[in-house]
């Protein structure tokens, strides 16, 4: 595990009371929002290094916590850590085997803390302890809202080779660039291994030792450099602006001679090699032509890649080592779905595979290899079990110039019964993007997309330019089209719905968070006429205060984002992004929207939503503002999510016709609040009177 695996990550990285009671007929089976967007039953299983036990996260009292069994014996699991607000969502196993590491943040303001926890004590101990960053007068450096800048803590490397210890970068002394640590998880103890006020991320090997460092270039690609003597770095290798989203070193071999890399230069999808570091041969291990590779399964402790896979409308896998091709067979064989083996133990005896369909929950297995024997654990969800699900089709749908866009469509299954993708008569429908931009859609259980499609709509996704996973040429015909082509996909992939009597031309909804959400207010204003109401949550409003409010540590990849969207530091850039951002056209917005908001956000601030919002009102323009005190880049806690999902449900069903569950209990435990908007739902007003009695 490495932060720079991490890093490229961010860039590429958010009681029911159910209605309609079935009489027979499931058409008739409302899902209750609970099932779908509530706490699952269990999630993100692992086996411990020994293989002596499994671990999951699971709710304690509402909230979710590691729990941990016997590997032999899971029903005996216990909760080992008591978070009692936000929920634990990052965690694996320490190489002790007796300890948990987990990662957790303050109301969603993404500032991580290192967590180390004995599953037997229980005893919990915060690692990085750490609440303000100084400035060099050594006064706490505070955010625009009055509130102390924290640092924040990322896991650098995890090593079988030094139990006790782990590497974490940590920005506690520079709020822009993250120094690296060596921890010990038993003391606490912290000892520097390298300062860093230049580098945006460092590769590290299996013995602690960095080997790489990376640094954004002034035109968006990445120079990696090498150590050169005393605390010195040289130039190893340079990707250019066009290559950076799809090529980054990945890791090692096991003696630490060849480094792993996925790499686009000199073709279009990002391929998997092996770089001999002494002779610079470089060998080709996996390639798809359609798809960049898209997983990797390699030996906990040899380092060999086993298995390598693509996605390009659905995942694909090919096996490279013999010595695991029964299992992957045997693995294979037990259920449908794509399957994953998402754990493993330290001598590779015990393996955790998982199973994803597109209408049922994910089903886990515990797998022994020596008896070539799986036994089933339990599944993420039982209830869904009790549901009748839709089918997600995978769609490629071109755009206007030429590009295959690949799409994925759930119709509501009694409208679809020879699961052909195509309803016996056009249907409302939403339109979900997904954020990034550089992201993308996957063929899978949603339930965004089984919550839409149980109240009666046609739902679609859109892999729209920019989106990542299929080639850089995909990716990079999407630079400098936020508002431009980017949309233009979308529209074009609306229309083809229309075309094909999928869709109800007046009743379609534009729906996303992030840039997802930036992509329902460019609907709302750059085509105003396409959507009958959009749902807008934690969207950047103006291109140019979003690079201007992000968070310290996102500044060394700030060229990427000029280079790709705009240059907010230019004269000419600044009118550039200002003639694409929803703001400046606020007064074309003439269908419904709702906008939702955490106030913790570290990425689009609660001002990108606030000054959209302000102006809608100075333009008496409607609007509805659900904000969250607690809440940051997306809603982590399930009450949360939970009201948010019933307002979306009911404005939804206001402005497109289709069926709904009451609020009933779904405010209650949230921080909800509607600064504006409520009279526009009799039903929300009705709610959140009651709720704030």
């Amino acid at each position: 595990m490495t932060r720079t695996s991490l890093f490229y990550g961010v860039l590429i990285g958010l009681a029911v009371l159910p209605i309609h009671a079935s009489q027979g007929n499931d058409m008739e089976k409302v899902i209750p929002r609970e099932v779908l967007f509530g706490n699952p039953d269990k999630s993100s299983v692992r086996v411990s290094p020994a293989g002596d036990r499994i671990s999951y996260l699971a709710p304690l009292n509402g909230v979710m916590n590691v729990w941990a069994a016997p590997a032999d014996r899971p029903s005996e699991a216990v909760a080992v850590t008591k978070d009692e607000n936000r929920g634990i969502r990052i965690y694996f196993w320490a190489y002790t085997n007796e300890h948990i590491i987990y990662l957790q943040d303050l109301e969603g303001d993404e500032n991580w803390q290192v967590h180390a926890v004995h599953i037997k004590t229980k005893e919990d101990k915060i690692l990085t302890p750490f609440e303000e960053i100084l400035d060099a007068e050594g006064n706490p450096i505070k955010l625009p809202n009055g509130k102390k800048l924290r640092p924040r803590a990322e896991i650098q490397e995890v090593s079988h080779k030094f139990t006790d210890e782990i590497l974490i970068g940590l920005n506690n002394r520079n709020p822009q660039y993250h120094d690296v640590y060596r921890l010990n998880i038993l003391t606490g103890d912290m000892e520097l291994l390298q300062k860093n006020d230049e580098y945006l991320a460092f590769l590290s090997d299996d013995d602690y030792k960095i080997r790489f460092a990376f640094k954004t270039t002034p035109e968006g690609g990445n120079d990696i450099f090498k150590p050169a003597g005393e605390d010195g770095w040289e130039i190893f290798d340079k990707i250019p602006m066009e290559d950076m989203l799809t090529t980054s070193p990945m890791g090692f071999d096991k003696e630490g001679d060849s480094l792993y890399m996925i790499d686009s230069r000199g073709r279009n999808t990002a391929a998997l090699f092996s770089l001999d570091l002494q002779t610079g041969d470089k060998k080709l291990i996996y390639e798809d032509p359609k798809a960049d590779l898209s997983g990797v399964m390699m030996h906990p402790t040899e380092k060999t890649v086993e298995a390598a896979s693509s996605n390009y409308t659905r995942v694909t896998w090919k096996i490279l080592d013999p010595a695991i091709q029964s299992d992957m067979d045997y693995l294979n064989s037990l259920n449908d779905g794509e399957m994953y083996v998402i754990s493993r133990s330290l001598d590779d005896k015990i393996w955790v595979a998982s199973y994803v369909v597109d209408d049922g929950p994910v089903r886990y297995y515990l797998y022994d290899r020596q008896k070539k024997e799986a036994q089933f654990l339990f599944t993420n969800r039982e209830d869904l079990e009790d549901y009748s699900l839709s089918k997600m089709h995978p769609v490629v749908i071109q755009s206007r110039d030429g590009l295959n866009l690949i799409c994925y469509l759930t119709l509501p299954y009694w409208k679809d019964e020879d699961n052909d993708g195509r309803p016996g008569e056009p249907l409302p429908m939403v339109l979900d993007v997904h954020g990034g931009p550089w992201g993308r859609d996957s063929w899978g259980y949603n339930s965004t997309h089984q919550w839409l499609s149980n109240r009666g709509y046609a739902v679609l996704s859109v892999n729209f330019r920019g989106s990542t996973g299929l080639g850089k040429d995909f990716i990079n015909a999407g630079n400098l089209e936020w508002a431009g082509k980017m949309h233009d996909d979308l529209i074009d992939a609306v229309n083809w719905t229309i075309q094909n009597g999928i869709a109800d031309k007046g009743k379609i909804a534009i729906m996303g968070g992030s840039y997802g959400g930036y992509a329902t207010l460019v609907g709302m204003t750059f085509t105003p006429d396409v959507f009958s109401c959009g749902v807008d949550i934690v969207g950047p409003s103006n291109i140019i205060t979003l690079f201007e409010t992000i968070p310290p540590y996102w500044a060394p990849i700030m060229n990427v984002f000029t280079s790709r969207v705009g240059d907010h530091r230019t004269e000419e850039g600044r009118k550039f992004l200002k003639s694409r951002s929803p703001l400046t056209f606020v007064d074309r917005i003439k269908k419904p929207l709702l906008i939702g908001q955490g106030a913790n956000d570290p990425r689009v601030k609660q001002s990108e939503s606030d000054q959209i919002v302000k102006s809608m009102q100075e333009k008496n323009i409607p609007v509805i503002y659900v904000l969250y005190p607690d809440e940051g880049h997306g809603f982590a806690r399930p009450e949360n999510r939970l009201s948010f999902f019933a307002v979306t449900d009911l404005f939804l069903a206001e402005h497109l016709g289709g069926r709904s569950e009451p609020i009933g209990n779904d405010f209650e435990g949230s921080k909800i609040t509607v600064p504006t908007g409520r009279d526009h739902l009799p039903a929300l007003k009705e709610s959140l009177e009651k709720f704030e009695q």
